[in-house]
């Protein structure tokens, strides 16, 4: 009797095989070749902030006593980084947005927005990519409404600005 039961399960699997097409082979057909054009590679995308482009001659102005607030641009000597650090001040409260903009020695501007355009706070900082010449450094701060240029310096290794 288990000779029966196993001849019969082994006749459905063969059978079971034979209906889903595994007793042969099929022939492997060759992928036909497509012929490729060399396309550019897409630019790389601009700055993630959108900051009004100021005009080049935008004169550093000094903020109003009652707005003045307490900024510190450096450059790191070693990885040639660029940092600015919001010390807050007596305008903190005033104070709505911080952007700065560099431009590298290599050509490549980039547009930064501190706290990511939020209310910054005291400590909040901007960390930017620099190169080992001297790049340009741009500092807005919107005080009461009022947008202010108040920094524009180019930055060497190991140089550094403070105050407005």
């Amino acid at each position: 009797m288990k000779r029966i039961i196993l001849f019969c399960a082994a006749a459905l699997i063969v059978l079971f095989l034979a209906s889903a097409g595994c007793t042969g082979e099929k022939p492997v057909e060759q992928p036909t070749p497509v012929p490729t054009t060399p396309t550019e590679a897409p630019p790389p995308p601009p700055a993630t902030t959108a900051m009004p482009t100021p005009t080049p001659t935008e004169p550093v102005v000094t903020l109003p006593p009652r707005q003045n607030v307490d900024l510190e641009l450096t450059k790191d000597r070693v990885y040639s980084r660029i940092y600015l650090l919001y010390n807050g001040g007596g305008g903190e409260l005033f104070t709505t947005k911080i952007e700065m903009r560099v431009t590298r020695s290599d050509g490549e501007v980039t547009d930064y927005v501190m706290s990511g355009g939020k209310t910054p706070k005291r400590g909040d900082q901007i960390e930017a990519d620099g190169t080992r010449g001297s790049d340009r450094c741009e500092v807005w701060v919107t005080s009461a409404g009022i947008r202010y240029k108040v920094i524009d310096r180019s930055l060497i290794i190991g140089g550094a600005y403070e105050g407005n």
